[in-house]
């Protein structure tokens, strides 16, 4: 039942998660009758992305909590319950948590010191070991529950994204051509912004990775799994260096006329033949497109004997359309490597898993 609601749109895991662990951690509370809303807001706020950080953040949560609860006992036993105290309570828990390198455990601390304040009983010991009690509970309950309930697995995820950048870097290229053939400021902000876009997805899915790492470090995976997950950096690692040189093409200062009618009608050919590789989960490459590098190669050799320039700025300048050219090539040398790789046995494996 928690898989099918898993899967349904509304309800994540970590959203499901939540719930269990507040729900958990309320009934143990009551129980005992214990101040419940301490341990639900710890509850609430420790879920973590992966098991692995629950478990680590579990230790350095727990004793930056007696730091939080120790300090709002001192400040209300010195200040009462006043403004002054709460002030001083968040500010000197922060400070001395970050101080003491125990900054994943900061916001459960300060929630500890400044939810301790307004009900304080005379009894000081009772009331720190009371609230101290239940931010533990919930501790301890979020983090069981992170790592036994439905763990989290950000494959599909990843496959799903990686598929994605390929099609939208693909477009991006086709952006930076149309640019070069008639530009505008307009369309080189627009390019500049969905580069940014693009870039910020593919940090998302190194952050994902990483995640799913940590996650295979508690939890069973099978060997065809791995193999799909390592086939799959590699084509991160390649998209990478793909980025990197639409990044650089995106910049260069390409005015109207630089490029002669035949020599734009061959950057369009071959902007539509990388199209097709980048959008191809194979990444074939065809004859045509070696044929069309070719003359790109030609062209790039003959632009920087003809075109290079001796400033009084630079001893070497070279012009924007030897750089373009440059980039392209470059591109195609690592679409050359993506082809290669795709043949692997891992690509097969990797199919499976984004089918």
């Amino acid at each position: 039942m928690l898989n099918s609601l898993k899967h349904f749109k509304f309800f994540g895991g970590r959203t499901l998660k939540t719930g269990v662990s507040v729900f958990i951690t309320a009934l143990i509370c009551g129980y005992f009758n214990l101040p419940v809303i301490f341990a639900v807001i710890t509850a609430i706020v420790t879920i973590e992305h992966t098991a692995a950080d629950s478990i680590k953040k579990a230790f350095v949560r727990f004793p930056a909590s007696v730091i939080g609860a120790l300090l709002a006992t001192f400040c209300y036993g010195m200040f009462g319950k006043g403004a002054l105290t709460f002030a001083l309570a968040a500010t000197l828990t922060i400070a001395i948590c970050h101080k003491l390198k125990l900054d994943d455990g900061i916001l459960v601390a300060t929630i500890t010191a400044i939810a301790m304040i307004p009900d304080f009983q005379d009894h000081y010991v009772v009331s720190f070991f009371s609230r101290l009690g239940t931010t533990s509970i919930g501790i301890i309950i979020s983090t069981i529950v992170n790592f036994f309930l439905l763990p989290p697995d950000y494959s599909d995820q990843i496959y799903k994204n990686i598929n994605e950048l390929y099609n939208q870097a693909a477009d991006l290229l086709d952006q930076i051509i149309a640019e070069v053939s008639n530009p505008s400021k307009i369309s080189k902000r627009g390019i500049q912004r969905y580069y940014r876009q693009l870039t910020a997805k593919l940090e998302k899915t190194y952050q994902l990775s990483q995640f799913q790492r940590e996650e295979w470090k508690y939890h069973k995976h099978t060997k065809d799994e791995m193999k799909a997950f390592q086939f799959a950096q590699k084509k991160l690692e390649a998209f990478q260096q793909i980025i990197y040189h639409l990044g650089n093409m995106q910049y260069v200062d390409v005015q109207k006329g630089d490029f002669k009618e035949h020599e734009v009608i061959l950057l369009k050919e071959i902007q539509s033949s990388f199209q097709m590789v980048l959008k191809d989960p194979t990444h074939s490459i065809s004859e045509n497109q070696f044929a069309k590098i070719q003359e790109l190669d030609e062209l790039f050799w003959k632009w920087k004997e003809e075109h290079v320039e001796e400033t009084t700025k630079y001893r070497h300048h070279l012009p924007s359309q030897t750089i373009l050219l440059y980039e392209l090539l470059c591109m195609h040398d690592v679409l050359e490597e993506l082809e290669r790789m795709s043949k692997s046995r891992y690509q097969t494996v990797y199919q499976c898993y984004i089918q």
